[in-house]
């Protein structure tokens, strides 16, 4: 495994794990920014599906990602 691909899988495993701590924690804060965290590791999800050909892994991406918009309009917007 090379170097890109170990950055990679840390950063899908960074960002996806953090989400959902944040997105989980009792502490209105952290649940606040779990969003936010998730969308800023798609383009590691997004860039693993692209690097294996996993077209259907792409097709989630892109719903995870919208879904993380939206709860990014839920949080943010109400603020």
């Amino acid at each position: 495994m090379n170097f890109k691909a170990i950055c990679t899988q840390l950063g899908m495993a960074l960002f996806g794990l953090t989400a959902m701590f944040c997105a989980l924690s009792n502490d209105p804060a952290m649940r606040f920014w779990a969003p936010i965290i998730g969308l800023a590791g798609q383009p590691f999800w997004a860039a693993f599906a692209w690097k294996t050909k996993a077209w259907g892994m792409g097709v989630i991406v892109v719903a995870y990602s919208a879904v993380y918009v939206h709860g990014i309009w839920l949080q943010w917007g109400a603020a």
